[in-house]
């Protein structure tokens, strides 16, 4: 699957266009050509693991069922051996996926040639079929199934098995080609080095990456205008801006090791993205042990940074904030109801505050909260912090700011997706101390945002919470989230959150 396909590039009369500033140049900003490329790829793509990872449970689902199926034909409804065939056939199944798994059936090359695999497929469901003989021979078992059963069974799994292949098969080359199920890479660099690298790529076949152009500081000879048919579309700077508008899964810097300087001024640019950064080693004379790359087809790469919380990562948070946001629904119910009466009786206008604020990825969000302030004096952008008995809050304001009550509808915010359960807290976006906003006073601020924003976080519980009225405050709270990225797991989440009602009954920064 060489999804890097020529009839994605670009003519030259876009480059021409990208080339001349009178043209649609936006000052500070991304140009035309590059905004119209980041448009196109706005769209999220199904992640090549996700995709071999549901397939292994439908494969496993399809042998079992296979198997239940020729057992109630031949013995009828659980009449003979009631739990034990459906045992065997259930750990046979889950060594069948196993075998394929270990046997790399499930890479995307495989899953496109199902055919060329064949012999491969059926020799690990013979061998799994051997392990059961030899196994129910060791137990003495073997002569108390029956082997016409067991014979129906191989026939007749492996035929769906293979015919699920084909079907995948196609569905794959079909996805790959309207770009439903790729890997999007942005080259770092231009110049020999860069189409060097994208020769190499291209060279590879059935790889998952489509890259979408090339982001180069330099505008000499040595960075030209188009690069093996792809267009430069801007400065590392405008990437940032692009890797925003754009679902951008891997930036891979085309950089020789011996640009040290270059290299880490670039990645202290690149890191607060939320995709995996990839540091191209072709033609590097400097090599390391093959353990030590990665690999897009043959091309080895070096991996400097992963994206947090990916794929099947991804899919436990969002279903833990599912569950324990449901849970803090119903639990919190009688309290958000009592609240919001508290507030409609005290003063005039809406219950809730919508508040716009920083989100994953930089994008802007909506976040909503039980209103605090008296209308006519709310501030929605958060530019002026509220401070110790702050005229603009009312009665009913302070005590649902001191608990923390006030944020309670934010558990619908973490059940719709736009935030989640755990994890920085997200700030208004003009959220400022000392008339600079946040992402001035630190550097790397923004890489707060690689990850989903959260109800409540690692900062939040170990006193970081309230008040933002001092730079340090702000560089603490950012480092307390940087670890919390770096250090995620499940487990981690769960402690964040039995330990939240606990530290909230510190209320010294809340007002």
């Amino acid at each position: 699957m060489n999804d890097i396909d020529p009839a994605r590039r670009f003519s030259s009369e876009a480059v021409r266009k990208f080339d001349d500033p009178a043209d649609g140049d936006k000052p500070g900003g991304m140009n035309d050509v590059a905004r119209q490329v980041a448009s196109q790829y706005r769209r999220d793509t199904m992640s090549p693991i996700m995709v071999s990872g549901v397939l292994r449970m439908v494969e496993f689902a399809v042998l079992f069922v296979s198997g239940l199926c020729v057992y109630f034909y031949y013995v009828g409804f659980f009449n003979y051996l009631a739990w034990q065939y459906p045992l065997m056939m259930a750990a046979a199944s889950f060594l069948a996926v196993v075998l394929l798994d270990v046997t790399d059936c499930y890479q995307v090359v495989s899953l496109m040639r199902p055919i060329a695999n064949f012999g491969r497929i059926i020799l690990v469901w013979a061998g799994t079929f051997a392990l059961m003989a030899l196994t129910a021979f060791a137990l003495k078992m073997s002569q108390d199934y029956s082997r016409l059963l067991l014979g129906t069974w191989f026939v007749v799994a492996f035929v769906c098995l293979f015919c699920l292949r084909l079907v995948m098969s196609k569905l794959i080359r079909r996805w790959a080609r309207d770009g439903s199920m790729e890997r999007r890479a942005v080259i770092v660099g231009g110049g020999k080095a860069a189409e060097a690298l994208i020769r190499s790529v291209e060279k590879q076949p059935y790889n998952d990456i489509r890259i979408c152009g090339i982001f180069d500081d330099r505008s000499d000879k040595r960075s030209p205008a188009l690069v093996a048919g792809y267009p430069k579309l801007g400065t590392i700077s405008e990437l940032i801006e692009f890797a925003r508008i754009a679902r951008i899964d891997m930036l891979i810097v085309s950089l020789p090791l011996t640009a040290e300087s270059r290299v880490l001024q670039l990645l202290k640019k690149l890191w607060v993205l939320p995709v995996d950064i990839r540091l191209s080693a072709h033609s590097n004379a400097l090599q390391f042990r093959p353990r030590a790359y990665s690999y897009i087809g043959s091309v080895p790469m070096l991996d400097i940074f992963d994206k947090p919380i990916n794929d099947w990562d991804s899919v436990a948070k969002r279903a833990f904030d599912i569950i324990f946001s449901l849970i803090g629904i119903v639990a919190f119910s009688p309290v958000m109801l009592a609240t919001a009466i508290a507030i409609k009786l005290d003063s005039k206008g809406p219950v809730l505050f919508k508040q716009k604020r920083h989100g994953f990825n930089n994008e802007v969000i909506e976040v909503y909260k039980f209103r605090s302030m008296y209308t006519d004096r709310s501030d929605p952008t958060a530019k002026q912090t509220v401070t110790k008995n702050d005229p603009r809050v009312t009665r009913v304001g302070r005590f649902i700011r001191k608990t923390s009550i006030d944020e309670l509808p934010q558990f619908f915010n973490s059940l719709f997706g736009s935030l989640s359960l755990i994890g920085p807290r997200p700030h208004a976006i003009a959220a400022q101390s000392h008339n600079l906003l946040y992402n001035e006073v630190v550097d790397g601020y923004f890489a707060r945002h690689k990850v989903k924003p959260g109800v409540t976080g690692w900062a939040q519980i170990n006193g970081w919470r309230g008040e933002m009225d001092t730079n340090e405050k702000i560089r603490m709270r950012t480092e307390y989230d940087l670890y919390y990225i770096e250090n995620w797991s499940l487990l981690f989440d769960l402690r964040i959150l039995f330990l939240t009602p606990i530290r909230l009954l510190n209320t010294e920064n809340a007002y």
